[in-house]
């Protein structure tokens, strides 16, 4: 089973951590790996890809004659790549060297149609202590309470998941008007549209499998607190959106949302008071400020959508 990795980019303020994201793709363990690169319209950046990667085995190499869009790089990266497995990274992230294997073994196990794995953290600048577990989501990270172990789910984060390069073409890949650099930027969720036709057009989701993981490079930026509480609102802006634009793709958040409210804040809240600890008390505050801010987003969303 041949798996392409396809990997986009466009900006040389970030090329370093590109070099580490595709290195990780060509020192995986599994043999079998191609390496698609495509570059958002940035000939600068191409011509350093090119010198870097353009000799190497089992990479090909791909600009667009303009920006694009994410969802359409990886469209097209998907249509240039040869494998019978075609999975996503991003150009700030570092897989595993295991990460491949264990995709595969997951669509070996499960005949699978589609697989992904765990978003770890890679705290480039510290971790935040006021940031809670449940909301590791708002930085690309898997949250607390998305899965209880191996299994399908609806789908895994867009820098780790993968599909049967056959059934991603047959549904027409990533629609970009769903995030991106294009179409309604503050749109979050490709990989939810993509996942909630998968399931309607072949009855299944997406196998998850814990042990593939994706280590995502939290900047300095982005535990910035007024970044995340922006993130947090259109977080909930997008959720708003989807349940119009894709009716069937909400129901793991409802399911999130009810563990938040009668599982987590009780938790935090009772481990605050139980070990007298500031920390606790700070994330179970996080924790009611954080959801507040989603559902102002999407009631926002409400007048927009």
């Amino acid at each position: 089973m041949k798996v392409s990795v396809v990997l986009c980019t466009y900006s040389l303020d970030v090329y370093g951590h590109f070099r580490e994201a595709a290195d990780s793709i060509l020192d995986q363990t599994y043999d079998d790996v191609e390496l698609v690169i495509v570059v958002d319209g940035t000939t600068k950046v191409y011509d350093r890809v090119r010198e870097d990667y353009g000799t190497r085995d089992g990479v090909v190499l791909h600009c667009n004659d303009e920006n694009l869009g994410l969802l359409k790089s990886r469209n097209k990266g998907t249509e240039l790549a040869s494998g019978d497995i075609v999975a996503f990274t991003d150009d700030d992230a570092v897989a595993d060297e295991e990460w491949v294997a264990e995709l595969v073994d997951t669509y070996e196990t499960h005949d699978a149609l589609a697989a992904g794995g765990k978003m770890t953290p890679a705290w480039v600048a510290g971790k935040p202590s006021f940031l809670p577990s449940e909301f590791y989501w708002l930085v690309g990270v898997t949250h607390r309470g998305f899965a209880d172990g191996p299994g399908e789910v609806r789908n895994t984060f867009g820098a780790n998941i993968s599909f049967r390069r056959d059934v991603f073409l047959d549904l027409g890949g990533f629609d970009p008007n769903i995030g991106g650099r294009k179409g309604d930027k503050n749109l979050q969720g490709g990989e939810t549209e993509l996942a909630a036709r998968l399931r309607r057009e072949y009855g299944e989701g997406v196998q998850y499998n814990p042990n593939a993981t994706v280590a995502h490079k939290v900047f300095e930026y982005r535990t910035d607190p007024v970044w995340l509480l922006k993130r947090a609102f259109w977080q909930g802006y997008s959720k708003r959106a989807m349940e119009t634009l894709v009716p069937d793709s909400t129901g793991e958040e409802s399911e999130f949302l009810g563990k938040l409210l009668f599982r987590f804040v009780p938790d935090r809240t009772k481990r605050a008071i139980s070990e007298q600890s500031g920390s606790q008390a700070l994330k179970a505050l996080s924790l009611l400020v954080f959801t507040g801010v989603v559902g102002l987003g999407y009631l926002y969303g409400t007048v927009k959508w």
